[in-house]
């Protein structure tokens, strides 16, 4: 157990005007378990890139461990899982390594599969038994759960509750709170580490939100106060100084001297109340400056005449003649949300794809209510390439809207202005969200509309849907937003013997 200390970190990537990272403090136990949060393009992957010396900075990271990160590529990925995990880990025993493999629920055949042929899942599984089965260093975990099905997740949290000393990087609130016991959050004016899971920051965070807010709004109004005390006195001082040269009043000459004393007493306690209202100012100013307002998003679907918008039965999708679904029996009415669920490679992208208007190989009857619009989110944003508003006209969606909903999702305006290719993976999501929310459409399909997207724009397009209740057909392994907005679940389980 040691610390892991950095003082005055600054940092900013070339070309840039705005730092990343400016004058930061903070420190770490290498036997915490720090659940990494932050809105997308905050830095949170840059933070882990300095932690590991890829990128110059200014200030000191201090560490008596290395650090190292996941995920990371695979020399030779022919080789089987059970050779990769000995040439990873050498001097480590097979009971050792069978240990954790059973930790992560895998089965011990996973060792005699070339690498590049298992599941995404076990592929994971495999990579992070060989990161704790190494020697004494601190992990960087990034988003290790992303792609992964519901068991995979579980098993996943459920490992690293066991463990100590990572940084996760990850938005799924249920597994921060699951498997972390402090939290480092990348907020709006600094970082900070507090105490507890993602919940309980959460909470502490609201309370200190919802303090300073009211604190704000006492001292903006002592300012309302001050400044009409302050006029006040400014009028009286005026009218008294001209008094001064006044005439006169029933034969007997002013006083000047009396009316200058007075005078300049009241402009004394004038002064007195405008540097009130100048400390008053900035105390205001330096509160709630992590406070980030999460401005409501709006959706105008479509309502169609029919009762029911989709309806397939006994459809079986394959590909090369090799069935990946089904058979498959289900029906869309108006208002539905239903969340596909179902283990990777169980057929649900395949679905969404067909049903989007893919030209899928595949068995059965799909009927379609006449005039049916529908708005598809795909899984993959790597295709996106380009400017923003070359890629809004391209779409046929208004400019205007697309920004502001890109605004509301937390982009930066210089965010705006970056190709989208230099965007990252949450920033490409809410690309291909605001878009679809820019369409109005009877049908709404979304595969994993939320990967890699920050947890506060999760909760903006949780509360956009039960607000505007669209019907939609989508795939997400978020547990907290599939109970919150699903009014159906429809489990895939691959291909069925006939």
């Amino acid at each position: 157990m040691s610390i892991i200390q950095v003082s005055d970190l600054t940092f900013s990537y070339d070309g840039s005007y705005v730092p990343i990272f400016e004058k930061v403090n903070f420190h770490m136990d290498t036997a915490w378990r720090l659940g990494l949060i932050g809105r997308n393009g905050r830095g949170k992957t840059t933070l882990l890139r300095l932690l590991l010396g890829e990128l110059p900075y200014e200030g000191c990271i201090v560490s008596s461990v290395p650090f190292i990160y996941f995920p990371y590529p695979v020399k030779d990925p022919g080789q089987s899982a059970g050779a990769l995990l000995e040439r990873l880990c050498p001097g480590v025993a097979d009971w050792e390594i069978l240990r954790e493999l059973g930790l992560l629920r895998v089965e011990e055949g996973v060792l005699e599969r070339p690498f590049e042929e298992l599941s995404s899942g076990e592929q994971t599984k495999v990579l992070l038994a060989s990161m704790f089965l190494g020697e004494e260093r601190f992990l960087l975990l990034d988003e290790p759960t992303n792609h992964l099905d519901a068991d995979a997740r579980d098993a996943v949290a459920d490992y690293l509750r066991r463990k100590k000393g990572f940084i996760l990087v990850s938005h799924d609130r249920a597994l921060l709170d699951g498997c972390t016991d402090h939290t480092l959050s990348i907020n709006k004016a600094d970082i900070e580490v507090r105490k507890g899971n993602y919940s309980t920051w959460r909470e502490a965070r609201d309370r200190q939100d919802q303090y300073e807010l009211a604190e704000q709004d006492k001292l903006r109004g002592e300012v309302k106060r001050l400044e009409a005390a302050g006029r006040r006195n400014e009028s009286w001082s005026d009218r008294l100084e001209a008094t001064k040269y006044g005439s006169r009043n029933s034969g007997i000459r002013p006083d000047r001297g009396y009316i200058g004393h007075k005078s300049a007493k009241m402009m004394k306690r004038a002064k007195v109340i405008e540097n009130r209202q100048q400390k008053a100012l900035e105390e205001a100013a330096s509160l709630v400056k992590n406070w980030e307002r999460e401005e409501p998003l709006k959706l105008h679907p479509l309502t169609h005449h029919a009762k029911t918008l989709l309806e397939l039965r006994q459809v079986t999708i394959d590909y090369a003649g090799v069935p990946v679904c089904g058979p498959l029996d289900l029906s869309i009415h108006g208002g539905d949300r239903i969340a596909l669920l179902g283990k990777n490679g169980s057929g649900k992208s395949s679905l969404l794809k067909l049903i989007q208007g893919e030209p899928l190989g595949h068995r059965g009857m799909m009927e379609t209510a006449g005039g049916l619009i529908l708005s598809y989110v795909p899984q993959d944003s790597r295709h996106l390439c380009g400017s923003l508003r070359g890629y809004a006209r391209e779409q046929e969606v208004e400019e205007t809207l697309f920004f502001t909903i890109l605004r509301k999702l937390g982009f930066r305006r210089e965010h705006l202005e970056q190709e989208l290719s230099d965007l990252s993976d949450g920033q490409k999501k809410k690309v291909l969200i605001a878009r679809s929310l820019c369409q109005s459409a009877h049908l709404y399909l979304w595969d994993e509309p939320l990967n890699f997207m920050d947890i506060p724009s999760r909760l903006q397009i949780e509360a956009l849907i039960l607000a505007h209740k669209p019907t939609l057909l989508f795939v997400e392994h978020d547990v907290a937003f599939c109970l919150a907005i699903a009014t159906k679940q429809v489990r895939l389980d691959g291909p069925q013997d006939a």
